[in-house]
């Protein structure tokens, strides 16, 4: 799907039947029967090499910091460094006198307080990883288990994000957290407000989820690959644990244990972000297979789809994974903000410029980082930045953008993934306050973050599930209607509603702007 195909007024037909079927898999990529699959190039390879430089750099680090306390206080004579992060002393001011240091003491060299140990932290961790597995685990299987789960999943995760964070914000006042007790109930409102102002987006965005869940629901070798990944996740968190909880054991003064964890956390974000869209791209490249063939079974479908989807997945189109997801996140969760606020102003013509003009810079930005990149990506094995592009031309050219903008998909679920994060986050935080309570909202904060990197990485299943739908029907919509034609009607009717509304909206707009101008004398 290049795009130069996204340029025509209206997706180019699929005929049905394997022969059909079979060239348009040849053509976007993929081997047919016995055919050999085409050789790919690596793209994005830089940021490719970036990725694995990172993963060496602090992979080092957080051996280091662990190992320093593991046993033993300041093992490697690290707390000399401390210093830098002091205050400085001016010019000229006197020098403050040296103490003598005390004499050896033979009690004091063989006890270590517990708080200056890594392993005094390192259980907590264990927990999260524990808590945050097990809500993964569990999400998966209630959601993609059975046909109707996802509808009760999504529904309860929409529903109790609010209540749940109102209750953590309660906690941590309780807790004496004034600074954390303000945030989470702001991001409560926040979440409140949100939800309001697309109420009116739930019913078909709980349909296009329905239907994807579905489509995993059909394909119970991609959950294996989910949870194969969040093993995998969990692999580097024992590492990223173990190096924070040495952190948390290193007295850095001047608010330096949380400049370090901020720097730690946001590795963790990344690292946990490219598995999760690794899931994606694997996950996207099965479906698409699936509608494009119609059906697993056929006898069209390649040989072994999906470790061939792997194998590209971890190796050619790797690069293009690892650039896309250090910013993709933010600027669709930046656009999902904007979107509910734009469609709530009304009238009021300075703050709907104002906000215009935030919208249009971050449209900018969705044009070259959109998720729908990684369909592309899994069906074309091209860069991130003109997969990207092609997949927004071809929404654009075919009216399916107006269909994706009212979808409401990822954010619900990106709302189960904080809800897993929450209750993560919860667990430690509590156990580590009534053990240590000076160290209970680094523990509980940095858990939280843990425990939404693994609902993530299941939780991306269902949501590549959707992407590749909307691919395809943007593609031709007749790939969709043989899948499941009731479906099929459902979002015709949305995207002609869609479009009527954008364009009565614009005729609104364009007339409220031509009344405002200065009547002048006709010629």
């Amino acid at each position: 799907m290049s795009s130069s195909e996204g340029e025509s007024a209206n997706p180019s037909p699929c005929p049905a039947g394997p022969a059909a079927a079979a060239a348009v898999a040849g053509a976007a990529g993929v081997g047919v029967g016995a055919a050999a699959w085409p050789r790919r190039r690596c793209r994005d390879v830089f940021w490719l090499v970036v990725f694995l430089l990172h993963l060496l750099v602090f992979g080092g680090a957080l051996a280091l910091t662990g190992l320093n306390r593991f046993g033993q206080a300041d093992r490697f004579n690290i707390d000399r460094f401390t210093n830098l992060t002091a205050a400085p002393r001016f010019a000229g001011s006197p020098e403050p006198a040296r103490e003598a240091p005390p004499p050896p003491s033979l009690e004091a060299e063989e006890v270590t307080p517990k708080s200056e140990l890594t392993e005094s932290y390192w259980p907590y961790y264990g927990a999260a990883g524990a808590v945050g597995t097990a809500l993964a685990w569990a999400w998966l299987a209630a959601a993609a288990g059975k046909k109707d789960g996802g509808r009760v999943v999504m529904r309860a995760a929409v529903h109790s994000l609010t209540a749940y964070l109102a209750v953590v914000s309660v906690l941590c006042f309780w807790g004496k957290h004034f600074f954390w007790g303000v945030a989470f109930a702001v991001g409560g409102a926040l979440h409140f407000l949100y939800v309001m102002s697309v109420l009116d987006r739930f019913p078909f965005t709980m349909l296009v989820l329905q239907k994807a869940v579905r489509m995993v629901w059909e394909l119970p070798d991609v959950m294996r690959i989910a949870y194969a990944f969040v093993l995998v996740m969990l692999c580097w968190m024992a590492l990223w644990s173990f190096g924070v909880s040495g952190i948390l054991a290193f007295h850095i003064p001047n608010g330096g244990q949380w400049w370090a964890l901020l720097i730690f956390s946001v590795s963790l974000f990344w690292t946990g972000a490219v598995l999760s869209n690794t899931v994606h791209v694997i996950v996207s490249g099965m479906v698409f297979l699936v509608l494009i063939h119609g059906g697993q079974a056929a006898a069209s479908m390649p040989p072994k789809p999906l470790l061939k989807s792997l194998q590209y997945a971890v190796t050619t189109s790797f690069g293009s994974i690892c650039y896309g997801s250090l910013f993709t996140a933010a600027i669709r969760t930046l656009r999902w903000e904007i979107r509910g606020i734009r469609s709530k102003i009304g009238n009021n013509e300075c703050l709907l410029c104002c906000v215009d003009f935030l919208f249009h810079i971050v449209e900018t930005l969705v044009r070259f980082f959109n998720k729908y990149a990684y369909v592309q990506i899994a069906i074309n094995g091209q860069s991130f930045n003109r997969s990207a592009r092609d997949a927004w031309e071809l929404f654009q050219s075919t009216g399916v953008e107006a269909l994706v903008a009212y979808d409401c998909s990822g954010a619900v679920l990106l709302m189960s993934t904080i809800l897993g994060g929450l209750i993560t986050g919860t667990c430690t935080g509590v156990w580590t306050y009534f053990k240590q309570s000076d160290k209970a909202i680094m523990v509980g904060s940095t858990s939280m973050l843990m425990g939404m990197i693994l609902v993530g990485v299941t939780v991306v299943v269902v949501e590549s599930a959707v992407t590749s739908i909307y691919i395809c029907y943007a593609e031709d919509p007749r790939l969709i209607q043989r899948w499941d034609p009731d479906f099929f009607d459902q979002m015709s009717e949305a995207l002609h509603q869609r479009l009527q509304y954008r364009s009565a909206r614009a005729h609104q707009i364009l007339n409220s702007r031509l009344d405002q101008l200065p009547n002048t004398s006709s010629i």
